[in-house]
């Protein structure tokens, strides 16, 4: 399989320009991404990445230190929770909010996890909670929002919204919807069930057991 067929599962060699310091973009969105970021300064907002483009390889990571407790794990309302025992639970509760490795959104450069800089307290550390979202940067999202719903975003838009699919929504995410779907065009599940088999994920025999389930719940809804 070609270099470029393999994008969509965070491997082979994307296209990327560094949009902010240590943020890589595909560079089709850059343009469209600038014009988002001006339009928030213009009013009073200052658009910052917490994430962009992730390979395959540090998904992986996320997914397998959360498995191992590395990474705290957190429960529908973004609390810690314990780590379940068994390894099908353990599985669900990381997929409460993180996704799949060689099925998450951000594999493929036109994603982003965004937050206002100017309603960050000095020295605060971002965690990309629900409580954020409706806290400190209640008032960016609810302009994004706008902006959504009137089309007036550029091609952004939200992925992970309520009522689709079974992960969580996350407000702090975005997605330039009209070169995700191109690049989504050819995404094969029975690829994506190869590079688990070849890969040392955690869960793995789990995953493997429920990937068509696993699908129609936590991949195919965010296709959009």
């Amino acid at each position: 399989m070609s270099t470029q067929n393999l994008l969509p599962y965070g491997l082979g060699s994307p296209e990327l320009v560094e949009f902010q310091s240590s943020y890589f973009v595909c560079k089709e969105i850059c343009d469209d991404l600038a014009r988002l970021a001006a339009l928030l300064e213009g009013n009073g907002f200052r658009l910052r990445l917490e994430s962009a483009y992730r390979p395959f390889e540090k998904q992986l990571s996320i997914w397998n230190r959360k498995a191992a407790g590395e990474l705290p794990l957190l429960d529908e309302f973004g609390k810690p929770m314990q780590r379940p025992a068994d390894e099908e639970e353990l599985m669900y509760a990381i997929l409460t909010w993180s996704a799949l490795p060689g099925a998450s959104r951000h594999h493929l450069g036109t994603d982003i996890d965004v937050v206002d800089a100017n309603a960050c307290p000095e020295g605060y550390e971002v965690q990309l909670t629900p409580d954020e979202c409706t806290g400190m940067f209640a008032k960016f999202h609810e302009f994004l929002d706008a902006r959504f719903a009137a089309n007036e975003a550029f091609g952004f838009n939200r992925v992970f919204v309520p009522g689709r699919g079974k992960i969580k929504p996350e407000g702090w995410h975005i997605a330039h919807l009209p070169t995700s779907r191109r690049l989504l065009e050819g995404f094969s599940l029975e690829t994506l069930r190869g590079i688990y088999e070849k890969s040392d994920i955690a869960c793995k025999d789990a995953i493997l057991a429920n990937l068509p389930q696993l699908a129609e719940d936590y991949i195919y809804p965010y296709f959009i």
